[in-house]
Protein backbone atom coordinates (compact mmCIF):
# COMPACT_ATOMS: atom_id res chain seq x y z
CA UNK A 1 0.00 0.00 0.00
CA UNK A 2 2.72 2.48 1.00
CA UNK A 3 4.84 1.41 -1.98
CA UNK A 4 1.95 2.10 -4.37
CA UNK A 5 1.35 5.53 -2.86
CA UNK A 6 5.04 6.43 -3.12
CA UNK A 7 5.18 5.15 -6.69
CA UNK A 8 2.24 7.27 -7.79
CA UNK A 9 3.59 10.29 -5.90
CA UNK A 10 7.02 10.11 -7.56
CA UNK A 11 5.52 9.18 -10.95
CA UNK A 12 3.26 12.24 -10.76
CA UNK A 13 6.24 14.40 -9.84
CA UNK A 14 8.20 12.99 -12.79
CA UNK A 15 5.31 13.70 -15.17
CA UNK A 16 4.88 17.23 -13.79
CA UNK A 17 8.59 17.97 -14.21
CA UNK A 18 8.53 16.51 -17.73
CA UNK A 19 5.60 18.74 -18.68
CA UNK A 20 7.44 21.69 -17.16
CA UNK A 21 10.53 20.76 -19.17
CA UNK A 22 8.58 20.81 -22.44
CA UNK A 23 6.57 23.91 -21.51
CA UNK A 24 9.43 26.33 -20.73
CA UNK A 25 10.94 28.29 -23.61
CA UNK A 26 14.15 29.00 -21.70
CA UNK A 27 16.47 25.99 -22.15
CA UNK A 28 18.03 26.52 -18.72
CA UNK A 29 14.64 26.16 -17.02
CA UNK A 30 14.00 23.05 -19.10
CA UNK A 31 17.33 21.57 -17.97
CA UNK A 32 16.43 22.20 -14.32
CA UNK A 33 13.06 20.52 -14.86
CA UNK A 34 14.88 17.56 -16.39
CA UNK A 35 16.91 17.28 -13.18
CA UNK A 36 13.58 17.02 -11.34
CA UNK A 37 12.57 14.16 -13.66
CA UNK A 38 15.85 12.34 -12.99
CA UNK A 39 15.55 12.73 -9.22
CA UNK A 40 11.96 11.50 -9.15
CA UNK A 41 12.96 8.50 -11.29
CA UNK A 42 15.72 7.81 -8.80
CA UNK A 43 13.15 7.79 -6.00
CA UNK A 44 11.05 5.32 -8.00
CA UNK A 45 14.11 3.06 -8.30
CA UNK A 46 14.55 3.19 -4.52
CA UNK A 47 10.96 2.07 -4.02
CA UNK A 48 11.62 -0.81 -6.45
CA UNK A 49 14.57 -2.02 -4.29
CA UNK A 50 17.27 -1.00 -6.77
CA UNK A 51 19.52 1.31 -4.75
CA UNK A 52 22.49 1.08 -7.11
CA UNK A 53 20.44 2.17 -10.12
CA UNK A 54 19.01 5.02 -8.02
CA UNK A 55 22.48 6.21 -7.01
CA UNK A 56 23.72 6.00 -10.60
CA UNK A 57 20.65 7.93 -11.75
CA UNK A 58 21.45 10.78 -9.37
CA UNK A 59 25.24 10.78 -9.81
CA UNK A 60 25.47 10.26 -13.55
CA UNK A 61 22.32 11.72 -15.03
CA UNK A 62 21.20 14.37 -12.55
CA UNK A 63 24.79 15.28 -11.77
CA UNK A 64 27.33 14.86 -14.54
CA UNK A 65 25.13 14.76 -17.64
CA UNK A 66 23.03 17.75 -16.58
CA UNK A 67 26.15 19.78 -15.75
CA UNK A 68 27.34 19.01 -19.27
CA UNK A 69 23.97 20.04 -20.74
CA UNK A 70 23.98 23.30 -18.78
CA UNK A 71 27.55 24.04 -19.95
CA UNK A 72 26.50 23.45 -23.57
CA UNK A 73 23.50 25.75 -23.11
CA UNK A 74 25.75 28.43 -21.65
CA UNK A 75 28.35 27.89 -24.41
CA UNK A 76 25.78 28.26 -27.18
CA UNK A 77 24.39 31.42 -25.55
CA UNK A 78 20.88 30.79 -26.84
CA UNK A 79 18.81 33.91 -27.22
CA UNK A 80 15.04 34.13 -27.13
CA UNK A 81 13.78 32.82 -30.47
CA UNK A 82 10.86 34.26 -32.38
CA UNK A 83 8.02 31.79 -32.90
CA UNK A 84 7.93 30.21 -36.34
CA UNK A 85 4.51 30.56 -37.94
CA UNK A 86 5.33 28.16 -40.75
CA UNK A 87 5.52 25.19 -38.34
CA UNK A 88 2.04 25.58 -36.84
CA UNK A 89 0.88 22.24 -38.29
CA UNK A 90 3.33 20.45 -35.97
CA UNK A 91 1.10 21.28 -32.99
CA UNK A 92 -1.61 19.05 -34.43
CA UNK A 93 0.88 16.29 -35.26
CA UNK A 94 2.32 16.48 -31.74
CA UNK A 95 -1.15 16.38 -30.20
CA UNK A 96 -2.08 13.32 -32.25
CA UNK A 97 1.13 11.52 -31.31
CA UNK A 98 0.55 12.48 -27.67
CA UNK A 99 -2.92 10.88 -27.79
CA UNK A 100 -1.43 7.71 -29.29
CA UNK A 101 1.17 7.63 -26.50
CA UNK A 102 -1.57 8.12 -23.89
CA UNK A 103 -3.57 5.23 -25.37
CA UNK A 104 -0.47 3.01 -25.26
CA UNK A 105 0.12 3.99 -21.64
CA UNK A 106 -3.43 3.03 -20.66
CA UNK A 107 -3.11 -0.25 -22.55
CA UNK A 108 0.11 -1.12 -20.71
CA UNK A 109 -1.49 -0.14 -17.39
CA UNK A 110 -4.47 -2.40 -18.17
CA UNK A 111 -2.17 -5.28 -19.22
CA UNK A 112 -0.14 -5.01 -16.02
CA UNK A 113 -3.26 -5.04 -13.84
CA UNK A 114 -4.69 -8.11 -15.64
CA UNK A 115 -1.39 -10.04 -15.61
CA UNK A 116 -1.14 -12.87 -13.06
CA UNK A 117 0.78 -11.95 -9.92
CA UNK A 118 3.96 -13.95 -9.39
CA UNK A 119 5.82 -14.30 -6.14
CA UNK A 120 9.05 -12.33 -5.85
CA UNK A 121 12.19 -14.23 -4.84
CA UNK A 122 14.06 -11.95 -2.42
CA UNK A 123 17.11 -14.21 -2.45
CA UNK A 124 18.00 -13.07 -5.96
CA UNK A 125 20.38 -10.14 -6.14
CA UNK A 126 19.16 -8.63 -9.41
CA UNK A 127 19.69 -4.88 -9.25
CA UNK A 128 22.05 -5.04 -6.30
CA UNK A 129 25.47 -3.43 -6.45
CA UNK A 130 27.45 -6.67 -6.25
CA UNK A 131 25.69 -8.40 -9.15
CA UNK A 132 25.83 -5.29 -11.37
CA UNK A 133 29.55 -4.76 -10.68
CA UNK A 134 30.32 -8.42 -11.29
CA UNK A 135 28.45 -8.35 -14.59
CA UNK A 136 30.05 -5.09 -15.72
CA UNK A 137 33.61 -6.20 -15.13
CA UNK A 138 33.35 -9.82 -16.24
CA UNK A 139 30.73 -10.55 -18.89
CA UNK A 140 30.21 -6.98 -20.20
CA UNK A 141 33.74 -5.60 -19.87
CA UNK A 142 34.21 -4.88 -23.59
CA UNK A 143 30.97 -2.83 -23.98
CA UNK A 144 31.85 -0.83 -20.85
CA UNK A 145 35.30 -0.03 -22.27
CA UNK A 146 33.81 0.90 -25.66
CA UNK A 147 31.38 3.30 -24.00
CA UNK A 148 34.26 4.87 -22.08
CA UNK A 149 36.25 5.42 -25.28
CA UNK A 150 33.18 6.87 -27.05
CA UNK A 151 32.58 9.31 -24.19
CA UNK A 152 36.24 10.36 -24.29
CA UNK A 153 35.96 10.95 -28.04
CA UNK A 154 32.82 13.05 -27.53
CA UNK A 155 34.55 15.19 -24.91
CA UNK A 156 37.58 15.75 -27.15
CA UNK A 157 35.32 16.58 -30.11
CA UNK A 158 33.36 19.09 -28.02
CA UNK A 159 36.54 20.83 -26.89
CA UNK A 160 37.89 20.96 -30.47
CA UNK A 161 34.61 22.39 -31.79
CA UNK A 162 34.43 24.97 -29.02
CA UNK A 163 38.01 26.13 -29.67
CA UNK A 164 37.49 26.25 -33.43
CA UNK A 165 34.33 28.36 -33.09
CA UNK A 166 35.93 30.85 -30.70
CA UNK A 167 39.33 31.21 -32.42
CA UNK A 168 38.50 33.60 -35.34
CA UNK A 169 36.90 36.07 -32.95
CA UNK A 170 40.02 35.94 -30.77
CA UNK A 171 42.29 36.54 -33.78
CA UNK A 172 40.10 39.44 -34.86
CA UNK A 173 40.33 40.95 -31.38
CA UNK A 174 44.14 40.64 -31.37
CA UNK A 175 44.38 42.18 -34.84
CA UNK A 176 42.13 45.09 -33.85
CA UNK A 177 44.19 45.69 -30.73
CA UNK A 178 47.44 45.73 -32.73
CA UNK A 179 45.93 48.16 -35.25
CA UNK A 180 44.73 50.43 -32.43
CA UNK A 181 48.26 50.50 -31.01
CA UNK A 182 49.75 51.26 -34.43
CA UNK A 183 51.61 47.95 -34.66
CA UNK A 184 50.17 46.66 -37.96
CA UNK A 185 53.50 45.08 -38.96
CA UNK A 186 53.26 42.66 -36.03
CA UNK A 187 49.89 41.19 -37.07
CA UNK A 188 51.50 38.25 -38.88
CA UNK A 189 54.29 37.81 -36.33
CA UNK A 190 54.56 34.16 -35.32
CA UNK A 191 54.94 35.12 -31.63
CA UNK A 192 51.52 36.81 -31.65
CA UNK A 193 49.65 34.50 -34.05
CA UNK A 194 47.21 32.01 -32.63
Amino acid sequence: MVGSVLFFLFAGLAIACAISMVYHRNPLYSAISLVGVFISLSCIYVTLAAPFIAAVQVLIYAGAIMVLVVFVIMLLNLDEDKPLNRLRYLYGVGGGLGLILLAQTFFIFYAVIKAPQQAVNNAETVGKTMSIGQGMYTEYLLPVEIVGVLLLMAIIGGVVLARRLAQPQLELLVNEELEARGLEEEIDDYRISM
